[in-house]
């Protein structure tokens, strides 16, 4: 899907639990209500392979506004400090201190964030007036590039691993800089090999709209053909009986993904089943 800026993810997938006439419905990935972009939402049985999706890389076109900090680290919160500096970054500057926030890192999150602490969620407990105080965390920034830097504001395309947040990045920028920021915009162009591109607008879908198959959401992933009496085995939650193997796999008889695969030392093992459970 391709979200509008407004209403939430769980939004999104109330949307199409509704025009699908479907009750499991789930997505991967979510997006903030002021961001836009793909959200890959997966309906019925293939709710069962979100968490194959969610490590994928994520790609994102962002505005920051540098000199202005808030309290969520995007334009939906508070102000809490402004600075206006007597002469702005040269845009050297600005590329090298994106620069420095690429590869692997600690990141703090968001103060209102999804994270949880004491079972609750962040946003929560900052919308209540409680301190939160998160643990950073471990993130992966593979490239970040800059597209244009017009004082105070700064547009720049990131390629992030799984957990990290592009407010943050706008936030550590700004503090690296000696200015403070926060992000003010926020599209996902791309999750691993998914564009949003080929994405549905919300306000088009319908029951009729095409669904990719669980086989493609998957292309990610090697793939192992079965024999049918495999494939029965499979859907039984017994192994695959075959050379040793590593990683994850897809396993898939007739064209039809049946079961994602962990290696084991006598071949594959069936980890969620899809077909013939």
């Amino acid at each position: 899907m391709d979200k509008p800026a407004g209403p939430t993810s769980h939004d999104v997938v109330a949307r199409v639990r509704r025009v699908r006439g479907l009750r499991a419905v789930g997505h991967t990935g979510t997006l903030d209500p002021f961001a836009t972009g793909l959200l890959v939402v997966l309906l019925g049985r293939a709710t069962r392979l979100a968490r194959f999706v969610e490590p994928l890389t994520k790609t994102y076109r962002a505005t920051a506004r540098l000199g202005v900090r808030t309290d969520t680290d995007d334009g939906t919160g508070q102000v809490t400090a402004t600075v206006e500096p007597d002469r702005w970054p040269a845009e050297a500057a600005v590329r090298d201190a994106l620069m420095s926030l690429t590869g692997e890192q600690t990141q703090v999150p968001p103060a209102f964030s999804a994270k949880r602490v004491a079972g609750r969620r962040s946003h929560q407990l900052a919308r209540v007036g409680r301190a939160v105080a998160l643990a950073p965390a471990q993130v992966t920034v593979h490239q970040v590039e800059c597209l244009t830097w017009a004082p105070p504001w700064l547009e720049f395309r990131t390629t992030v691993g799984a957990g990290t947040y592009v407010r943050a990045m706008a936030r550590d920028l700004g503090e690296r800089l000696g200015l403070g920021g926060h992000l003010t915009a926020l599209r996902r162009e791309r999750i691993g090999p998914f564009t949003v591109d080929d994405a549905v607008p919300l306000d088009t879908l319908t029951p009729e709209t095409p669904l990719i198959s669980p086989r493609a959401l998957l292309a990610h992933l090697p793939e192992v053909e079965l024999s049918a009496a495999e494939a029965r085995d499979v859907g039984h939650g017994r192994s695959v009986r075959r050379a040793e193997g590593t990683g994850l796999v897809r396993l898939v008889v007739a064209g039809e993904l049946v079961a994602v695969g962990q290696a084991a030392a006598d071949g594959w093992h069936p980890i969620v089943v899809l077909e013939g459970a």
